[in-house]
């Protein structure tokens, strides 16, 4: 994945940990962008990593789960902890590369259907609670409905046939009003209070 990543030209590898518990020093020494999180870390797991990277690390970078399997109950976990994307280990070279700078940009979200899912099957009334007081507006509704899918502003943007600055402006308020740090947060809301059921 070294290899891969430092072959681009827009991509700077600034450290690698060798297990959890490295991760975090070497996060608020190095400052990266994005931390290519290994779900299954020795001494300190990569939920918990990430859970004490975003806890701990002013303005934290954005945090991409990388695992074996897609189903992986860990993955799910991991970004309920706080991660941005998710990235598999078969990946070809240029879907790694992609997925770091999607997660870079924080415009769109790796959501596979096995973590959807998961994330229906997992529901909580605290999460259907939460929706509701949300009060989301129909045209918020829309979009997070389209955010669930994985597109990007742009994307969203084409689909609602409005400008890009509207789709940022709908996506903050309704981050704002889930409480969510970022869009998988609040897609994970989506689907824990059934907004979204898993296609």
């Amino acid at each position: 994945m070294r290899a891969v990543l430092e072959a681009q030209p827009d991509i700077e590898v600034v450290g690698e940990a060798a297990d959890g518990a490295a991760v975090i020093p070497l996060v608020r020494q190095l400052r990266p962008d994005v931390v290519a999180m290994d779900v299954r870390m020795p001494l300190l797991d990569g939920i918990e990593a990430t859970r004490a990277v975003l806890r701990t690390v002013p303005e934290p970078p954005r945090i991409l789960v990388v695992t074996t399997f897609e189903n992986d109950e860990y993955v799910y976990e991991a970004l309920r902890a706080g991660a941005d994307g998710f990235l598999l280990k078969r990946a070809r070279p240029t879907e790694i590369v992609n997925a770091v700078r999607v997660v870079a940009e924080g415009e769109s979200l790796l959501f596979p259907a096995a973590v959807r899912s998961l994330a229906a099957e997992y529901g909580t009334s605290r999460a259907r609670a939460l929706m509701e007081r949300a009060a989301l507006t129909e045209r918020e509704e829309a979009v997070l409905r389209l955010m669930a899918r994985g597109l990007s502003n742009a994307e969203i943007a084409g689909q609602l046939v409005v400008g890009t600055e509207t789709v940022k402006s709908h996506v903050s308020a309704v981050l704002s009003k889930l409480g969510a740090r970022d869009r998988t947060q609040a897609v994970i809301a989506a689907y824990e209070s059934g907004f979204v059921a898993p296609a």
